[in-house]
């Protein structure tokens, strides 16, 4: 079966942000350059279809759905908080997104694609229940995560998350749930301030391993593999999904662990591996940060050639 790569190039260029923000919609084109090399002619593409509103409440609470739809500017830029924003183009962006990493559930689930890749902005993991916070609106994993439980009966999912920031906005969703394990590396102290080792949920479902500045891919290997791959292979998900975040890329401005590309396409493949002994090797991989262009398209080019099977 074949990778699928959903997008949807003008809603995710239509999401703009204030000059010198760095989840700007350049980051969008340097995927896409990324994608156009040769080694990717085989990748099925379509784009993301819009999600619908009652998905979207199977984690956010249905007013702060409500406001964010309301906060949509009819021109320039509104703010959230201090980072977090809405342009004209936001709220379509946001939708195809969550649509996206639906659509990419539906396609694993019916044997349509073996593994699938979202890539669309803005992020997702940030946003909890009833706050958009740290460029995010929605969490499509999380969503995913979710909707995969109530459309298609997926019993336990994992998602997976390797932005160099914690999602606290996963963590915040997944707590109280056994059903879901949350998994996460990331560097601390760094923003949002979570992802203590000891945040555990209430299920012993979330799986934190923070990292050091500096500690580089050696470290971010053996936290993978002394921590996370041990609990998830424990917890034998029927599904993973990946947020699937490539500002630990040492080239990236906004953090310092130091990672390399090949360190991504390397985790991917512990991920499959995973998904190959209890998912029937189900992934959905969504885009979170990455804010140096040229790591960001080293970086995907590693992690989807490894979904590629290269």
């Amino acid at each position: 079966m074949s990778t699928l790569l959903l997008t949807h190039t003008a809603s995710s260029l239509n999401h703009k942000v204030s000059e010198g923000h760095p989840e700007r919609p350049d980051r969008i084109r340097a995927m896409e350059k990324a994608l156009s090399q040769d080694i990717f002619k085989p990748l099925v593409r379509e784009e993301a279809p819009m999600g619908d509103i009652e998905t979207v409440t199977l984690c956010h609470d249905e007013s702060y759905v409500d406001e964010i739809r309301e906060m949509a500017p009819k021109e320039g830029i509104v703010y959230i908080d201090g980072d977090t924003m809405m342009s004209p183009g936001t709220w379509e962006a946001a939708m195809r997104g969550v649509g996206g990493a639906n659509a990419g559930i539906d396609a694993v689930v019916s044997g349509k694609a073996q593994n699938v890749f979202v890539g669309t902005r803005p992020c997702g993991h940030h946003a909890e229940r009833n706050r958009a916070m740290g460029f995010c609106i929605f969490d499509q994993a999380a969503i995913a995560a979710r909707y995969a439980q109530k459309k298609h009966g997926i019993g336990r999912v994992a998602v997976v998350d390797f932005d160099v920031h914690h999602g606290n906005g996963s963590q915040d969703i997944f707590w109280a749930d056994p059903t879901v394990m949350y998994c996460s590396t990331h560097q601390m102290p760094l923003f949002p301030g979570t992802g203590a080792t000891q945040e555990r949920g209430e299920h012993d479902t979330i799986v934190n391993a923070p990292m050091r500045p500096g500690e580089g891919g050696p470290k971010f290997r053996e936290a993978f593999e002394g921590v996370i791959l041990p609990q998830l292979e424990k917890f034998s998900p029927e599904l993973v999904i990946i947020s699937a975040g490539f500002d630990a890329h040492w080239r990236d401005p906004l953090a310092n662990i130091q990672l390399d590309e090949k360190d991504f396409g390397w985790v991917t493949k512990k991920l499959m591996d995973v998904a190959d002994k209890s998912a029937g090797g189900r992934i959905v991989s969504v885009l979170e940060g990455g804010y140096d262009l040229q790591g960001l398209h080293d970086s995907i080019v590693e992690h989807v050639s490894a979904l590629m099977g290269h």
